[in-house]
């Protein structure tokens, strides 16, 4: 009988790592992971997960419902490696129970996220979308949109995200209005102005969520506070699905009652279609914010920084605290 060891098992449910970028795979199965990556590109079902990462010592987690049934149908598995930042698609309490240990790569993905919500925000303001669908379809028309120079804008949650959309909106000149349970010295030398979540609504031109979603921000955002906002406001969540209560939102949208709604975040992957998707004001992209090269290879590093640490017998240096599950 052999006495080699055994390898230590990698499963990849998350459908980016080792897709854009292959260094962080390659670092792996170097160290000595036995890796398998994610045959399908897209977030697998319970029963694939399942079936997929039986035998895993460690799996690495996309946007895939990792619920404690699917925790307790995994016999060796030691390790959670989320390929990202948000872990409410864990169950916290179940993985805890049998101890597992979870793992995430904090705000590496920070400057890319804010590119995306600026650039959802000036598609939005300035109609750019819009207006190249009617060229290209031979209709010439011109769009008035607003300025965001000398507009407010409202940032909820001003973590690593949050702080990156303020110092863009520096660049344009915006006043800078900010909601977060704890306050940032760091956001105030960026010009922010720490606020309460309703006067943020009441004042604010363009309100930007970059909050994680855990029991008290689920529906923060519903029909009395999409009420305070002006009319002519827009409305971008580039952080969770649930934050947004999605029954408000398509009333207030198809009233006319914002001006504008972008999301890159949706209640499912791929999401069933939904009424508000074929208004012209309003933008959606498919959980892209962390889709660049750069991002991706930073994230992919992380997570095998977390699983080889996990491996040699070190405490990994990412690792979910009940404090950061809540503060990100």
């Amino acid at each position: 009988m052999s006495n080699a060891p055994q390898p230590f098992k990698v499963a990849s449910c998350a459908a980016t790592f080792g897709v854009f970028t292959h260094e962080a795979l390659e670092r792996l199965e170097s160290a000595g992971c036995e890796v398998r990556v994610n045959p399908h590109g897209r977030v697998l079902t319970k029963s694939e997960i399942v079936d997929f990462a039986y035998d895993a010592d460690a799996v690495i987690v996309g946007n895939d419902d990792f619920s404690g049934d699917v925790i307790r149908s995994l016999p060796n598995l030691r390790l959670i490696a989320r390929h990202g930042s948000g872990v409410n698609n864990i169950d916290y309490a179940a993985a805890t129970e049998r101890g597992i240990v979870i793992t995430n790569t904090p705000g590496v993905n920070a400057e890319e996220t804010a590119d995306l919500t600026f650039g959802l925000i000036l598609d939005l303001e300035r109609h750019i979308t819009l207006m190249n669908n009617e060229l290209k379809q031979d209709v010439w028309k011109k769009r008035a949109g607003h300025s965001l120079h000398d507009k407010t804008i409202g940032i909820i949650g001003v973590g690593a995200i949050g702080r990156a959309v303020a110092r863009r909106a520096m660049g344009f000149g915006m006043d800078i209005l900010g909601n977060d349970i704890r306050q940032s010295t760091e956001a105030t030398k960026l010009g922010l102005i720490y606020t309460s979540l309703n006067d943020l609504l009441r004042r604010s031109d363009i309100v930007t969520i970059h909050t994680p979603l855990t029991s008290a921000t689920k529906n923060l955002i519903g029909a009395k506070e999409l009420r305070m906002m002006k009319p002519d406001a827009i409305l971008v969540n580039t952080a969770r699905d649930g934050i947004v209560r999605h029954s408000a939102l398509e009333k207030t949208l198809l009233a006319g009652q914002i001006y504008g709604y972008a999301a890159d975040v949706h209640e499912g992957e791929p999401p069933r279609h939904s009424p508000i998707y074929d208004l012209p004001n309003v933008l959606v992209t498919p959980h892209a914010g962390s889709a660049t090269y750069e991002s991706n290879l930073r994230m992919g590093m992380a997570v095998a920084d977390n699983i080889i640490a996990f491996k040699d017998g070190v405490v990994p240096p990412h690792v979910v605290t009940p404090l950061s599950r809540i503060y990100g």
